[in-house]
């Protein structure tokens, strides 16, 4: 390809055009200032800056025309760039070159065109200053050199504007540079002040760095003089010899102010009337505290040597002289230390010789089950595991001892894991100690529970004693006035001996429920529908001088609960109320529903969810924190000596938790005291209120009904069996489970299965049901029991079809409950 290939020329003539980076930039007044003057200059309403472009020509300035650029199918200067420096269209209705050009047959309907070539320094035409006109015109030779003299004022302008962007990179590329030195860098100009010519200087540059090496910051305008007025002369001294002979200098100095320790370079910029200087600097002030610490080291080195020595001299003795067995091996179970004491033991645990160097599992290689277990506890240390734990090494039939194990990582400078080390205590006395100690506990909480054992024996003989002093007396006089004939007087005697049996059946059901082993009969209940009976009885039970308040909640939810129990532990809290009042005052029964999240639960302890709360209130004498934390331990009581005896709060405790529920109390001496029973809210449907057993009589049975009586106490099983004979059922009888269960794989009918609970023969009574239900679905249960047996009945909670009596009992109430069991359906 020579030097004339127009495809050559032309892409180095594009090539020219983008070096000035002109294309689509927004107007300027130097270029809309020269079509402005070719227009008037020619006489015609339109003059352009054109630049063509590869496929079409720009407008950098125009007027006349409207438009920023056109497509090249309608440029008259793409011709006119083929010319040597000039072209001119008298009528281009006459030219073959444009009579068909768009912008001849079409708007504008240009006829004229004259356009002067704007040429780079190469030759090569880029685009054209020119003039157009809509009639046909010519232009004197006076026009078309001004025309010329124009167009090299456009290129003029480009160099010149392609010059200033060339500088702004330089400025840019100078600032980048500047701003993203590590070192320091700034201009400082000399100036004449009070202390003499060129005595200050100002900072009139400086980059980011400069504040993170000197530390101080927006330096730009300060004067050194007003920065750091005692260190002036000596930084104006090395300065202003720079300033005076342009003699380059590198030096050290402290800057007293910020405190940093700088090593600066420095030279004059010329020319010297310019009076300024550049300083190069970085802050090295670790670098001379090192060198300051290295020369102090260096001054007492073998006064530290000899320091480090015997430091370490003193470590070794300590290690090696502890009762602690230290050993330290690598990642490899390779001992790197180990002290005397662990030597020794080593050796009376496993017969063999620990040594630096060795591996551990090589010395035990023979022995695989002590292996095995030093390998399970070293691998967890080499893991990178810090523990503490205590195990037993060595023969079980020999030497053995239980060890407590410290392990730590061992690390080297680079804080990688080298190995491992531990501390290891023999501490087989101190276990034994402890265990021994766990003896004396359990001795003496066996001592403190039979001394409780003993105090409730006591109360429980002087109550018992006095109850049985009243039923034997009474069936004794009984017994006197029918031999006497007077049965007349049977009848107090009867009342007396009665009263006397409730009052022993109401301290057993205080004890049970202590124990938490009372025997409920829970029911769905809402606690609101018991209120207006309840308060009934404890304002005759308080007396005149207590106001008996309630506070119900609306919409409070259910809970399942026995009513009747409930009744009672309400009815103690009135009574303790009442007993913390004794001038008077108000007791306040209040319930509501509370829903306890993780944090109100742990508070109270207990489980988050959904509560019904029953709090009983008064306005007694309160009570202290030490008495607080005591009111709910057996036989603790504030009352005078056989006035309490200490468990009504114990029976409340109980019977709450009994019913998966708990107790709380708040109190403060002197403003009274809060007890709150909190019970589990129960989600299915309330049930429905029983009737007094005590007011309807059962009414007599149907033909054919049949219970079935089991209970090894003859006494007992006689009088149900009278009773339920006299109220026209058939009964069986059987003395223990067996006999019982083989009465119920017979073929005879049974309505009803009476059992006690405690039964001899090996099966008890909850047995005895169980097999019963298996045999016949549909039968019903009811249940005798005292005390000892609840863990039978599943701790009081028992199956649909079945219900709990418990002894004593009114015979009265057998029949009503036996009536009502048998007419419900299951």
């Amino acid at each position: 390809m020579n030097a004339a290939d127009p495809s050559e020329r032309e892409a180095r003539r594009l090539a020219a055009l983008r070096r000035y980076d002109i294309l689509d930039t927004p107007r300027e007044a130097a270029f809309d200032e020269i079509v402005a003057l070719a227009a008037e200059i020619c006489g015609v309403p339109i003059a352009l800056v054109s630049l063509v472009d590869e496929h079409r020509q720009f407008f950098k300035a125009e007027i006349g025309l409207g438009v920023d650029g056109t497509p090249l199918e309608s440029s008259f200067c793409v011709k006119a760039i083929l010319e040597d420096d000039f072209l001119l269209v008298p009528d281009a209705t006459r030219d073959p070159r444009f009579d068909c050009n768009p912008l001849v047959t079409g708007d504008p309907h240009v006829r004229f065109y004259a356009g002067a070539l704007l040429k780079t320094a190469e030759g090569l035409p880029i685009g054209t200053l020119c003039v157009l006109d809509t009639a046909p015109k010519d232009l004197s030779p006076l026009q078309q050199r001004t025309l010329q003299v124009l167009a090299r004022q456009v290129m003029s302008q480009l160099e010149l504007r392609l010059s200033l962007q060339a500088s702004a990179d330089s400025e840019r590329k100078y600032r980048t540079l500047f701003d993203s030195m590590d070192e320091g860098f700034c201009i400082i100009e000399f100036f004449d002040g009070p202390h003499g010519p060129d005595s200050d200087y100002i900072h009139i540059d400086a980059n980011a760095a400069y504040a993170r090496h000197a530390g101080i910051p927006n330096v730009v305008g300060q004067k050194l003089r007003e920065m750091v007025p005692g260190e002036a002369d000596a930084w104006v001294a090395r300065y202003g010899h720079v300033l005076r002979t342009g003699e380059p200098i590198r030096f050290e100095q402290e800057l007293v102010a910020t405190g940093r320790y700088l090593s600066l370079s420095s030279f004059r910029i010329e020319p010297p009337e310019r009076k300024q200087v550049a300083v190069l600097f970085q802050d090295v002030t670790e670098r001379r505290r090192a060198e300051l610490a290295l020369r102090q080291l260096n001054e007492t080195l073998e006064q530290r040597v000899a320091s480090a020595l015997a430091e370490r001299r003193v470590l070794a003795d300590i290690v090696e002289g502890t009762a602690a067995l230290v050993q330290v091996v690598d990642n490899d179970f390779r001992w790197l230390a180990v002290n005397g004491a662990a030597v020794r033991e080593f050796e009376q645990v496993f017969g063999v010789t620990p040594r630096v160097g060795e591996r551990m599992l090589d010395l035990l290689s023979d022995q695989p089950e002590n292996q095995a277990q030093v390998r399970s506890v070293w691998s967890r240390a080499l893991a990178g595991e810090e523990f503490v734990e205590v195990e037993a090494f060595g023969d079980p039939d020999g030497y053995r001892r239980f060890y407590e194990m410290r392990f730590g990582v061992l690390r080297d400078d680079m804080g990688l894991q080298a190995g491992a080390y531990q501390f290891v205590y023999d501490v087989t006395e101190r276990l034994e100690e402890q265990d021994r100690l766990r003896e004396a506990e359990e001795a003496l909480r066996q001592a403190q529970k039979m001394e409780a054992v003993g105090q409730l024996t006591g109360g429980l003989a002087h109550d018992f004693n006095n109850l049985l002093s009243g039923i034997s007396g009474s069936f004794e006089m009984i017994g006197t006035r029918l031999s006497q004939g007077r049965s007349r007087d049977v009848e107090k005697y009867l009342a007396a001996g009665q009263g006397a049996a409730r009052r022993a059946a109401a301290l057993t059901h205080r004890l049970l429920a202590f124990s938490r082993r009372q025997t409920l009969s829970p029911r769905p209940i809402v606690i609101n529908r018991l209120m207006a009976d309840f308060v009934e009885l404890v304002r005759r039970t308080v007396g005149p001088s207590i106001k008996v308040e309630t506070v119900a909640a609306g919409g409070l939810w259910a809970t399942l609960v026995d009513d009747n129990q409930l009744e009672n532990a309400l009815l103690n809290l009135c009574i303790n109320a009442r007993d913390a009042m004794p001038d008077g005052g108000r007791i306040t029964i209040e319930t509501g529903n509370k829903w306890l999240d993780r944090r109100a639960a742990d508070e109270r302890g207990m489980e988050p969810g959904q509560y019904v709360c029953v709090c009983v209130s008064d306005t007694g004498v309160g009570m202290d924190k030490a008495i607080q934390e005591r009111v709910f331990d057996p036989f603790f009581t504030t009352k005078p000596m056989g006035e309490g005896t200490g468990l009504g709060l114990s029976m409340v405790y109980g019977f709450a938790r009994q019913s998966h529920g708990h107790v709380r109390i708040y109190s403060e001496v002197g403003q009274g005291t809060m007890v709150c029973i909190y019970l589990p809210r129960h989600f299915g449907e309330e049930a429905a209120p029983e009737t007094d057993v005590h007011a309807v009589l059962p009414a007599p049975a149907a033909a054919g009904e049949t219970v079935l009586v089991v209970d090894d106490e003859p006494t007992v099983r006689m009088l149900i069996v009278d009773a339920l004979q006299e109220l026209g059922y058939a009964c069986a009888e059987a003395a223990d489970g067996p006999a019982g269960l083989r009465l119920l794989q017979s073929n005879a009918r049974f309505d009803l299965l009476i059992t006690d609970v405690g039964l001899p023969g090996g099966l008890n009574g909850r047995q005895v049901a169980d097999a019963a239900r298996a045999l016949r679905p549909e039968l019903k249960v009811m249940f005798i029991t005292g005390y000892a047996e609840n863990a039978a009945l599943n701790h009081g909670h028992i199956q649909p079809g079945m219900e709990v009596l418990t002894k004593p009992f009114a015979v009265s109430d057998l029949a009503a409950r036996v009536d009502r069991m048998i007419r419900t359906p299951l």
